[in-house]
């Protein structure tokens, strides 16, 4: 699968990405190391996995879904839910509006925080 690459380039002066109200690709999605917390005014969408490094974290207004895995430096927060087809981890915390489903496990650095439901594979 082919990889979309977010940089400091890609963000405006407040860390929203600018390219778009939302971040879809039809593969992986990566975004670079210490750049703070990425905004995405809607939701974040990948067809394989989320990789966030270290330094970096994602906020969606709306929800976050990767095909397969979501791992962040930092925290992940979405409006909606937050769903991958295998495992969810994160250096500080999860948080979610409605549900957060994963695949297989869900691991936090600090908490872990749903509107109305989580589910882990195992």
């Amino acid at each position: 699968m082919d990889i979309k690459r977010i940089t400091r380039a890609d963000l405006d002066g407040d860390n929203y990405y600018a390219a778009s109200a939302s971040l879809e690709f039809d593969g992986h999605i990566e975004i670079d190391g210490w750049l703070g917390i990425v905004r995405v005014r809607q939701g974040v969408r990948a067809a394989g996995s989320l990789d966030i490094k270290a330094g970096s974290g994602i906020e969606a207004g709306e929800g976050i879904k990767a095909g397969s895995g979501i791992e962040a430096g930092e925290g992940i927060k979405a409006g909606g839910g937050i769903e991958a087809g295998e495992g969810i981890k994160a250096g500080s915390g999860i948080e979610a509006g409605s549900g957060i489903k994963a695949g297989w496990g869900i691991e936090a650095g600090s908490g872990i925080k749903a509107g109305w439901g989580i589910e882990a594979g195992w």
